[in-house]
């Protein structure tokens, strides 16, 4: 046997059980098992899960927050403009080692698969591409690292962005990204979401957005998004990402969309963690928290989970790369406090965010791919309310972190 994990606290059992691996798969979980393995961890009554997923984040932007001038607004449209500078100079080294920085740091913190935005236009080319893939690469034996090109600067007021965008794929890229509310029109937003859909139908591929990131009312881009995937049969193919004009709907439109999505299976992820920080900037009292729909959104049956999203950069000035963190603001963020719905933000870093990235092979599951999270907690809402230390990490059977604690108190 591979690996022996032995009195581990399972979040559907009331009893410490243990868990055999071999070859990189869960084989067996049972009490008390006594196979001979070249490993042995006893979890000694901490929580172990799936390994933990974030879904959306941009590594090509990590850690420029020092050598950038600041975002003295705060906004989202000065954090895109600071950025501009930043990505003429960007080098596939400088990129590698700012978001090895933070792979590294999501790796101990117990994740083991992200998908990344990485930004295509005419000022950066294709360079966080680039850069983004050789950290790919790099750790591809313990991190699996989805990239989606993201045209940022709009796709019609980009002249150029459009054949970056297919050059991108060619080049690499798993999914295809869009910011449709980042064009001069609703016209040319349409335009954008057709040209998204049209990438993804030539290279059979999954479509993730950053959608209505406004606080305005008036920016409608996501029910075109839910046409368009109803039209083009793409259905459990589209993410939504931020979504924060859906809270200032009024709430009839806001049915009225949600529906819609429902029907195209539209997935959503919500980032609180920036949004908090990004939207409501001129408003004076009381101030709008930007944050989508989340419990309607779940009601209505759609997948819902969230990301860190931005670590040190134009955006954010924070950030751990901690999806325990970000699922304590998210459960803050979106009130979800009662006992069912607190098992529901641990599910949106595991399993929830593992069928929006249509990961094979994963969970906690007999026959499933043995990467695993110990946590020192004893239950998803210790985990959630400490963010206590990733004990081990577990990829396909191997550690591939650790971490020891040592604390006492001298009173």
């Amino acid at each position: 046997m591979q690996l022996l994990v032995k009195n581990a606290k399972l979040r559907e059992r009331d009893t410490l059980t243990d868990i055999a691996i071999d070859k990189g798969v869960i084989v067996e979980i049972a009490p008390q098992l006594s196979y001979p393995a070249q490993t042995v961890i006893d979890a000694r009554g901490a929580l172990v899960t799936p390994s933990l997923i974030d879904p959306h984040i941009h590594l090509d932007k990590v850690n420029i927050f020092d050598v950038v001038r600041k975002n003295v607004s705060g906004t989202l449209k000065e954090a895109i403009e600071i950025i501009w500078d930043k990505k003429k100079d960007y080098t596939t080294e400088d990129i590698l080692t700012r978001a090895e920085d933070v792979l590294l740091r999501a790796l101990k913190n117990g994740t083991l698969n992200m998908r990344s935005h990485v930004d295509v236009d005419t000022i950066g080319g294709l360079k966080p591409l680039e850069g983004v893939k050789a950290l790919r690469e790099k750790y591809r034996h313990v991190m699996d690292l989805q990239l989606v090109a993201f045209p940022q600067e709009g796709i019609l007021k980009d002249p150029g962005c459009e054949a970056l965008m297919w050059q991108a794929m060619e080049a690499g890229a798993d999914v295809v990204g869009g910011m449709p509310a980042n064009e001069h029109s609703p016209d040319d937003s349409r335009a954008h979401v057709r040209i998204c859909f049209d990438i993804a139908e030539k290279y059979d591929a999954d479509i993730d957005m950053h959608v209505d990131e406004t606080d305005d009312p008036f920016y409608r881009t996501l029910e075109m998004i839910a046409d368009e995937a109803l039209k083009r049969g793409w259905i459990g193919r589209v993410t939504a990402g931020h979504t924060c004009a859906l809270a200032a709907y009024d709430d009839h439109y806001a049915s009225y969309v949600i529906e819609k999505c429902a029907k195209a299976q539209v997935r959503f992820i919500t980032n609180p963690v920036t949004n908090l920080l990004l939207q409501g900037r001129l408003d004076k009292q009381p101030i709008r928290r930007g944050i989508t729909r989340v419990k309607e959104l779940l009601d209505a049956g759609i997948l819902v989970s969230f990301g860190q999203d931005c670590v040190k950069d134009t955006f954010y000035p924070y950030g751990s790369a901690d999806m325990l963190q970000v699922a304590n603001v998210t459960a803050h963020a979106a009130q979800m406090s009662l006992p069912p719905e607190i098992e529901t933000v641990y599910d949106m870093v595991t399993t929830t965010a593992a069928e929006i990235l249509k990961l094979k092979d994963y969970g906690l599951d007999v026959g499933k791919k043995a990467n695993l999270v110990v946590v020192n907690a004893k239950d998803a809402r210790d985990a959630i309310r400490l963010t206590p230390e990733r004990l081990f990490v577990i990829r396909e059977g191997k550690i591939v972190a650790k971490t020891t604690v040592e604390t006492g108190l001298f009173i």
